[in-house]
């Protein structure tokens, strides 16, 4: 049942999404708020509240050996998260299309390696392993694709299956570790984050200190926090079945 509903909803996306003329890049997305220069840095808040994603990737780095025996698809989810600290950064010195691709790419990257993690840990380890690969060629791609042709339908692909998707694998697959509300944490995180994104300016207005877009980074942060705490906290569930064969 589960893997009818995932192949319906990739194909629905993709038809929905293709379906489309080319969506260019809007250049009112680089027209934030919250401009405000401090200490010589423009746009500072946008650019500070990135320093959380830093902490929690060096964090997870540190902690990698607790949290799992194959470490690649976690040491890649975390060093993507340091590297949107930087690119996200990056592009708030200075918004514009080139420096959004630095701001983008790394998040293709924690897309990725995270839908990599959740097939591994909830559907079939090798699986989620070898898929580590074409998963990270086809986010750069996408991520191509729209620089060299100002279309972000792969892009929009590469972001939201996995967020439609993951839910659907948390329901009907059952995980090898227990301790698994972090991804639904980090879910909701992601969604909250995305309608402060969209109302940047309404919440701006509404707080006056910080914008919607500040608090995206810092809610996002935050959900990638928990998860990285349940990751530390967690221990395997031993398979029912197994365990009666070697008791037997």
């Amino acid at each position: 049942m589960g893997y009818m509903i995932l192949a319906i909803t990739f194909v629905a996306m993709s038809a929905i999404i293709f379906k489309q003329s080319p969506i260019e890049q809007n250049q009112s997305y680089h027209g934030f708020s919250d401009s405000k220069v401090v200490f010589g840095i423009p746009n500072f808040w946008n650019v500070m509240s990135n320093l959380p994603f830093m902490i929690i990737g060096f964090l997870g780095l540190y902690r990698l050996k607790s949290i799992a025996k194959t470490k690649i698809q976690y040491m890649l989810f975390f060093i993507g998260i340091i590297l949107v600290s930087i690119g996200s950064s990056h592009y708030h010195l200075n918004p514009n299309d080139v420096t959004l691709v630095w701001d983008r790419l790394p998040m293709c990257v924690v897309f990725m390696s995270l839908f990599s993690i959740v097939i591994s840990e909830f559907i079939d380890d090798r699986m989620g392993y070898l898929l580590l690969l074409p998963l990270l060629v086809l986010g750069a791609t996408s991520i191509y694709v729209w620089g060299e042709f100002n279309d972000l339908r792969l892009y929009a692909l590469v972001q939201f299956y996995p967020v439609l998707t993951i839910p659907i694998i948390l329901v009907f697959f059952k995980s090898k570790y227990d301790c698994t509300l972090g991804y639904w944490v980090l879910l909701m995180a992601y969604v909250l984050a995305k309608a402060l994104e969209h109302y940047d300016n309404l919440v701006h207005d509404h707080l006056r200190v910080i914008s919607g877009h500040s608090l995206k980074h810092i809610l996002a942060a935050i959900g990638l926090y928990i998860l990285l705490l349940g990751y530390v906290k967690r221990s395997k569930v031993v398979d029912e079945n197994l365990q009666e064969n070697i008791i037997n």
